[in-house]
């Protein structure tokens, strides 16, 4: 009954006894009448346009690395990293979302479900990962004053292999045991069981989010607050051609990792609320917003790296 629109969930209810009934209230924070038809259009509308300018910004972006041999550095392989993977939850996640949004109920069943849910972890860890790197690498250029030898990608792949498989350390957990995939918001979108007050769910999301959003997030904070201070005390010396390169990225990446911080962050404190607040304290409602917010980093990456990227 938990994965049918609400017709059907009440049909199930009468026709399946006691059993369906709980199962229908196993998922609290997921209600595909709580929106209504015009909210399910609108967020259906949006997906649409995160879909096709995500899919289509970072396929672009792949096409110019292998296109231009130039482009081919160890930094610009952690981009295309990136890119690689908001362009797999545009291919393999955003699709089911929209469709249930234009449907107003999820139509997957709970195989897809979980397979939605690990999809955008897996997915998403491996960006904020990428971008950590990122900020380390920039860190190490700007104020170790050491340059990346663009025949030397074997540190690259190595961080890129690392992304992956830290990514798959954290989202495939839920599929052991340890806390589980299932429907969230207004029924049409899948993530971790934030509402589940287990031990096991509690711990699981303990541990997400120490390890995978606030050390990674630490990481760049210091990273960027000690570049910045250095670049503040040659500001007013006449910098080489090669320092306002290592400036320009530096800037690109900053935007990256800015724009993926107010598109996820929202969506971390709303699944923090979840967990521990007062039951109920996020709607269905509410918590669509923030859902919605954080697939939209995957449009602007590409846009930020096409404008920002001198190459």
């Amino acid at each position: 009954a938990g994965w049918s629109s609400n017709s059907s969930t009440a049909e199930s209810s009468s026709t399946h006894g006691p059993d369906s009934h709980s199962h229908s209230h196993s998922r609290p924070d997921s209600d595909p009448a709580a929106l209504g038809r015009t909210g399910h259009t609108a967020v259906a509308i949006v997906l649409g346009v995160i879909l096709a300018l995500g899919f289509l910004g970072n396929l672009l972006v792949l096409l110019l690395f292998t296109r231009f041999p130039s482009l081919r550095t160890p930094i610009n392989l952690i981009l295309v990293n990136i890119s690689a993977s908001d362009m797999l939850v545009c291919a393999c996640g955003t699709p089911l979302s929209f469709a249930a949004s234009v449907r107003g109920r999820w139509l997957v069943g709970p195989q897809g479900c979980r397979w939605y849910g690990f999809a955008n972890t897996c997915f998403g860890i491996v960006s904020l990962v990428s971008l950590s790197i990122l900020s380390y690498e920039r860190y190490c250029a700007v104020l170790r004053s050491t340059q990346a030898n663009v025949s030397d990608f074997r540190k690259a792949r190595l961080c890129v292999a690392g992304s992956w498989l830290y990514a798959l350390l954290w989202s495939l957990p839920p599929f052991l045991g340890w806390s589980s995939y299932g429907l969230e918001g207004a029924g049409t979108t899948c993530s971790i069981q934030w509402h589940q007050r287990t031990a096991s769910s509690i711990s699981y999301v303990v541990c997400l989010f120490i390890f995978c959003l606030l050390l990674p997030l630490v990481l760049m904070v210091l990273c960027y607050s000690r570049i910045f201070c250095a670049v503040r005390r040659v500001a007013r010396i006449n910098l080489t051609l090669a320092q306002r390169r290592e400036n320009h990225i530096l800037l690109m990446v900053v935007s990256m990792v800015t724009c993926y911080l107010l598109c996820w962050m929202p969506y971390g404190v709303v699944a923090l609320v979840a967990t521990f607040g007062k039951v109920g304290a996020v709607s269905p409602l509410v918590s669509m917003v923030p859902s919605v917010l954080a697939k939209s980093s995957t449009v602007f990456n590409p846009i930020i790296y096409v404008l920002l990227n001198s190459q």
